[in-house]
């Protein structure tokens, strides 16, 4: 009789560079995500979600945009950016509007009051990321950072949303 020789379990080979960033990105995304959602609801009572509509609304022409168009900025299907809208709605900082041309359409349109919302909580949201980053990272490496990011699909520049006079993170 043969002795019987068990197969070395196969070792699994290092992940390729692509496969290693890409895993790396998730998941640095979705831990900085939690720990500045998290700051940001207890200074300012906001998601990032909805910090992030608020800014794109800031941005837009006439501080609106039709909800369809806001829901494919924020990577949201149409009932998660409706839900979103209720709570920004019923908060006041966030009003819905018609379009006159095509009753259809319908806008969402920052609010006076979610305009000082904003500007209130993109101070204080700028410096937690700023601390974060440089908790990790030397300012060299947040600028590649953002250069390399900025050359994925979806990447856009951001501008400091803080008032003149104040330290800001760009």
């Amino acid at each position: 009789m043969r002795a019987q020789i068990s197969p070395t379990p196969p070792v699994a080979a290092p992940a390729a560079p692509a496969a290693r960033a890409w895993t790396r990105l998730l998941r640095a995304q979705a831990a900085t995500a939690r720990l500045l959602g998290a700051s940001l609801h207890a200074e300012h009572g906001l998601s990032i979600n909805d910090y992030e509509a608020l800014d794109l609304l800031a941005r837009a022409d006439g501080r609106r945009l039709k909800r369809v168009d806001l829901a494919r900025r924020l990577v949201l299907t149409p009932s998660g950016v409706t839900r979103l809208l209720e709570g920004l709605e019923e908060a006041g900082l966030v009003a819905r509007a018609s379009c006159p041309e095509d009753l259809r359409v319908t806008y969402a349109e920052l609010t006076d009051a979610g305009a000082r919302t904003l500007e209130t909580a993109s101070c204080g949201h700028v410096a937690s990321i700023r601390a974060l980053l440089e908790e990790h990272l030397s300012d060299d490496e947040i600028e590649e950072l953002a250069e390399l990011l900025g050359k994925l699909p979806g990447a856009t520049n951001v501008e400091d949303r803080c008032p003149a006079g104040t330290e800001g993170f760009g």
